[in-house]
């Protein structure tokens, strides 16, 4: 079968992307931790790969310079629609996914895989820049000039199948696909239960809500997310 490296950060979009390429590629999951503040992601991220039955690598790497409140313990998680009006948010990562995905095609090219799954998607998102199409077009041709396999005429390719979809659909196909959300971590703090309240609790919370599908997040009681 096929190989594939997969981002996985512990979130709803990345577990779903994982499932997702587990139907036609033999997987290996690349997680980070950078500094984030929410570092429970990564123990949700090894648990979902545990859970899907595909091995793990964790990535510890330094972003220093901070430049974002994900990061940075001077600046607070803002609250509420962050990215409204065309904002990029606070929340914002100066070059994440250039880095991230930089890593995971040094890796895919080692391990001899043939792809690079990351679950971006640019309807219902936070407006960062490279989570948008146009980047990942620009992208997908730096690794076919910048690699021996792109030099080779062997494509080495950048998948992103929820690009295009709602965060409603993203939920729906993951729970077709048996993604165990009661696993994943969307917050961007580092609480016991989801905060509730940050842009990206807003979007989880919606999102369940239009697909109507309960999220298992909310199995303590009422939770924090109503």
């Amino acid at each position: 079968m096929k190989k594939a490296v997969v981002l996985l950060s512990g979130g709803v979009d990345s577990a779903v992307t994982l499932y997702v390429a587990k139907k036609n590629y033999d997987c290996s999951a690349l997680i980070f931790d950078y500094g984030q503040k929410a570092s429970k992601e990564i123990e949700c991220a090894k648990r979902i790969a545990e859970g899907a039955g595909t091995p793990y690598r964790v990535l510890t790497i330094a972003l220093p310079w901070k430049g974002s409140a994900l990061l940075d313990e001077s600046k607070s998680i803002p609250e509420g629609a962050a990215s409204d009006n065309g904002r990029i948010p606070e929340t914002y990562v100066p070059g994440r996914n250039i880095i991230f995905l930089s890593f995971a095609v040094s890796f895919a090219e080692a391990d001899q895989s043939e792809a690079v799954f990351i679950g971006a998607h640019q309807l219902d998102f936070s407006n960062y820049p490279d989570c948008r199409g146009e980047f990942f077009e620009s992208f997908r041709e730096v690794v076919r000039r910048g690699t021996r396999r792109g030099s080779e005429g062997l494509e080495l390719k950048i998948e992103t199948p929820l690009i295009d979809m709602r965060k409603k659909e993203i939920i729906e196909t993951g729970h077709d696909l048996g993604v165990p959300f009661e696993h994943s971590w969307s917050c961007y703090r580092d609480n016991e239960i989801p905060c509730g309240v940050c842009e990206s609790c807003l979007f989880r919370k919606h999102a369940f809500q239009e697909a109507g599908i309960k999220d298992p997040l909310l199995k303590y009681g009422t939770g924090v997310l109503q």
